[in-house]
């Protein structure tokens, strides 16, 4: 009995040890830097925006705009490696994450209405200028945003966020096919990019050690996906992302005429945005950094420490100028 005890001792204490790292992370205590992150969420346009925010309001703000099929949570380590010195702010988008899934009766999923969701909320949570991280679906909804008030960006950081029509490749075949004819068949086509399978692939492909990448990405991400009705407002918007690159001009005539500070850290190996799209940001800025990094769509996983720090070098140098207006 007395051996059966201790053994069921050692075993919670081995569970103690393990999850309460887990939880403290998971829960929004204090995590690396000593930097508390809060969970929040706030009504815009009718509908609910959680997001995650960290740092003094008083510092400079970075606006992080998260991908397909993901949410905010992709952020998680990357808030606190900059709220040290930077106001950070991270919402989920309608039908992703934690903030409200309307249904599509009564809420257009376009690109445009989620960037004028993101827009109202900056504006009801008060930020009058930021830095804005554009992150694959991020790219189209910052852009947008921008465009509309270029007064109130400070600098870019894209990581793996189209641009550029050299970006669209094989991948986007059956996409465009989509586009072209708007068919059932078509769109039934595209439902295998809504499988766990390929939310996997999306974390995994290009990645040189995928035993850095935690399943609970993928994992917590096709939870969201399989909600009923998710999958259509993906469908949705899979065909609305035509709209994007017919204002690919117009983004790229905003970047030549505001020449917007810009940090371009980008997954060489994805397939999905290939570094194709990378390299015509040199033709329009003339304050630009960039870096090819050897990892996939989703580099934060695995080069988020490096990442964290070529973005504190480079707001360091670029936004320094703008501290007053925050």
């Amino acid at each position: 009995m007395a051996r059966q005890l201790l053994t069921r001792t050692a075993m919670v204490a081995v569970l103690a040890l393990s999850v309460v790292p887990m939880l403290a992370l998971a829960a929004g205590s204090r995590v690396e830097n000593d930097e508390v992150v809060h969970y929040r969420d706030v009504q815009v346009d009718g509908q609910k925006v959680f997001y995650r925010e960290a740092g003094d309001p008083g510092n400079p703000t970075i606006l992080l705009l998260h991908g397909f099929p993901t949410s905010s949570q992709m952020f998680r380590y990357l808030i606190p490696r900059l709220a040290d010195r930077y106001h950070v702010v991270a919402p989920d988008y309608p039908g992703f994450g934690e903030s409200s899934a309307p249904d599509r009766a009564t809420f257009r999923y376009t690109f445009e209405n989620l960037s004028l969701i993101i827009e109202h909320f900056t504006q009801i949570i008060g930020l009058s200028n930021y830095a804005l991280y554009l992150m694959d679906y991020g790219a189209p909804i910052g852009f947008r945003v921008a465009v509309r008030h270029p007064e109130r960006v400070t600098a870019l950081i894209v990581q793996n966020g189209n641009a550029y029509v050299e970006g669209l490749r094989e991948f986007w075949g059956p996409l465009r096919q989509y586009w072209q004819d708007n068919s059932p068949v078509s769109r039934d086509a595209l439902r295998g990019l809504l499988t766990i399978d390929a939310t996997r692939f999306q974390y995994t492909f290009g990645v040189r050690d995928v035993s850095l990448v935690s399943p609970d990405t993928w994992t917590v991400d096709q939870y969201r996906l399989d909600r009923p009705g998710n999958n259509e407002i993906q469908l949705d918007l899979f065909y609305d992302y035509r709209t994007n690159v017919d204002l690919y001009p117009a983004w790229q005539a905003y970047l030549r005429t505001y020449q917007p500070p810009t940090l371009v850290v980008w997954g060489k190996n994805d397939p999905i945005f290939p570094a194709e799209g990378a390299e015509p940001f040199k033709r329009d800025l003339t304050n630009l950094e960039f870096h090819l990094l050897d990892t996939g769509h989703f580099a934060l996983e695995t080069h988020g420490a490096e990442i964290a720090g070529l973005m504190r070098s480079f707001l360091k140098r670029t936004v320094r100028s703008n501290e007053s207006v925050n």
